[in-house]
């Protein structure tokens, strides 16, 4: 038993005669290419590229322009805050880097909160929902303050005072 094809897939897939080295004329509209009545008109065809995002999805590849993905967020503590410019593509964890130089804080020791939920080094920005002049919640973390202050305990403790 045979199966045929039909002409129309037969020319969308190559299988077809062509009239030229472009493609018939149905398949140059299909492309988008638009109306060809001009001798001189060309059809530019890109080359598609791709990226894989972080979730592993597969996308066409945006256009990138200089400046657009730099973002400035504001980070603050309780005592103040820090204005930051930087690439939306970046990591929390990326983020507790530049905030180190910052507020002398090791990124162990910092705690990020962004709309409410402590962000892991690993998220980007992007992703979580990050934007323009959006606002990111640094916390030294419980467990360092308390060691820092034991640290401090035992030092006065361990000194002892002279009394003249």
């Amino acid at each position: 038993m045979m199966k045929f094809k039909s002409k129309r897939f037969g020319i969308r897939f190559g299988f077809g005669k062509r009239t030229n080295n472009k493609g018939t004329q149905q398949d140059q509209q299909q492309k988008g290419c638009g109306n060809n009545n001009n001798n001189n008109s060309s059809c530019c065809h890109n080359d598609i590229k791709w990226e894989l995002r972080p979730g592993g999805m597969l996308v066409q590849k945006r256009q990138e322009s200089i400046g657009e993905d730099m973002i400035s967020i504001r980070v603050s503590t309780f005592a103040n805050f820090h204005d930051l410019s930087i690439e939306a593509t970046s990591t929390f964890g990326e983020l507790k880097m530049v905030l180190s130089l910052l507020t002398g804080l090791e990124p162990k020791q910092q705690r990020l909160l962004f709309k409410g939920k402590e962000r892991e080094d690993d998220e980007y920005l992007h992703m979580v929902g990050v934007g323009e002049k959006d606002k990111v919640l640094l916390l030294e973390d419980p467990a360092f303050k308390e060691k820092k202050l034991l640290d401090l305990n035992n030092i006065s403790t361990s000194c002892p005072t002279i009394i003249v």
